[in-house]
């Protein structure tokens, strides 16, 4: 082997960079889309020749998709799970509602999800967005009864009813709160920046909850 080609195979070497399985795969198409910067709470690396927008985990694959474009482009989608194929446990279509009246669009994208076994996540904002793809990855190893609703404890019951009374506190929110803080003492100590990094809640959503944790319970008289 000349020396040429031995230096050409060591620079390929190099170029070969070892994917980590703690990361968010990101397709090099993804480049440039807004939502990478709210990725804050778990590593994303591009790699290259993957086929669906993110690697979420084993088995686990999301596609992108702004409702807008597939307004414009509506066999996009179509081209892309035809080169997905079905060889995914998960996979996710994580769609970002940017126009206004996008219950047309929305229905459609229902029916392509159903027929294609998809998973429909909708997100408002780019935030929303990352923060899909972020607990996605968090839970990965997470077992089954992390994220499914508890039975079973009295108290459990109370502190879920109590947090879902609260305005767009959700019973998965609450339950990631839960899983998050693990008890109700850290919840309640817990400042405004902590409760926004929990999976799914952004800066409004937490302000909200944290006024709630810290009004004054007794009636005034």
């Amino acid at each position: 082997m000349s020396a040429e080609n031995v230096e050409s195979v060591e620079n390929s070497d190099k170029s070969k960079k070892t994917v980590s399985v703690s990361s968010i795969q990101v397709n090099p198409c993804q480049r440039g889309n807004p939502i990478l910067k709210e990725i804050r709470n778990v590593p994303w690396e591009f790699v290259e020749g993957i086929v669906p927008d993110y690697i979420l985990g084993n088995g686990c694959v999301a596609l992108f998709l702004s409702l807008r474009y597939f307004t414009l482009q509506p066999n996009y989608i179509h081209d892309r799970l035809k080169a997905l194929g079905s060889g995914n446990k998960l996979r996710v279509l994580l769609v970002l509602v940017d126009q206004k009246d996008p219950h047309f669009a929305l229905n459609k994208l229902m029916r392509i999800s159903i027929l294609s076994e998809l998973t429909l996540m909708l997100a408002w904002n780019n935030y929303e967005a990352a923060k899909v793809l972020e607990t996605y990855k968090l839970y990965e190893n997470k077992p089954p009864d992390m994220i499914m609703e508890k039975s079973g404890t009295q108290v459990h019951e109370k502190i879920m009813e109590a947090l879902t009374s609260v305005k767009s506190i959700s019973k998965t929110d609450a339950s990631t709160l839960i899983g998050f803080f693990g008890t109700l003492e850290k919840m309640v100590g817990a400042s405004i920046e902590d409760l926004s990094l929990c999976p799914g809640f952004g800066p409004q959503k937490a302000q909200r909850l944290h006024k709630v944790l810290h009004e004054n319970f007794k009636r005034q008289t």
